[in-house]
């Protein structure tokens, strides 16, 4: 029975998922350079308040794992291939950072399912208020165009979001007060870069359909 608990307990640490939907807004505290690695101290006491070592947080829709809580912070290891295929590379200490907890079995999903694998990094294009939300713009690599439709989702710096226009390099979404003041989205200017994960059920579906020498 403690070799299947084992089990089990090793699973719940590996195979993790998110919702994009951020439970706090939190702070990069510092940042420590390793070799080929960097350690991120992060302030966010409502996630870290039960952080335990091997437990997975997502930092601005980047999946990290947790190596020391001290009460209202926790440190994290990042790769240094992580730091350059990602936009956690360009935070300095003092930057807003969307904080969200591995989803358990009890999880409402609120959003949609998040890997925490970033598929590649966009740029804020443009902003524009309209009555109720602000729409943005954000510059879309080529190699996601194909996973990106209209209401589909996407999670931009973790949020989890839906597509309201998609042309061929680039996406908008429409954000709500709510997302605008709870988020590091609210302050995304444009020239900024974000994180975008496109939704994995579109590359699961990719991957099942033949290909063109299989309908051949």
């Amino acid at each position: 029975m403690s070799a299947l608990r084992s089990l089990l307990e090793a699973r719940r640490r590996t195979a993790h998922m998110f919702t994009g939907i951020v439970e706090e807004l939190g702070t990069l505290a510092a940042v420590e350079e390793l070799d080929r690695a960097a350690r991120l101290r992060l302030k966010g006491p409502r996630v870290a308040v039960d952080a335990t070592y091997g437990d997975s947080i997502a930092v601005n829709g980047v999946c990290l794992t947790v190596v020391e809580n001290t009460g209202d912070e926790f440190t994290a290891d990042v790769m240094a291939e992580t730091l350059t295929r990602s936009a956690l590379g360009g935070l300095v200490p003092g930057d807003p950072v969307n904080l969200e907890r591995a989803a358990t079995l009890s999880t409402r999903l609120g959003g949609h399912l998040v890997q925490g694998h970033v598929d590649g990094v966009g740029t804020v294009l443009e902003r524009r208020p309209d009555t109720h939300w602000e729409v943005v713009r954000i510059g879309l690599p080529p190699e996601l165009g194909r996973y990106v439709v209209e209401k589909g989702s996407i999670a931009v710096d973790g949020v989890s979001l839906t597509v309201t226009a998609v042309a061929d390099d680039w996406f908008e979404v429409s954000l709500i007060p709510t997302t605008l003041s709870a988020t590091t989205l609210g302050g995304r200017e444009p020239g900024s870069r974000v994180n975008l994960e496109v939704d994995v059920v579109a590359k699961y579906v990719e991957k099942l359909l033949p290909g063109p020498k299989e309908q051949s």
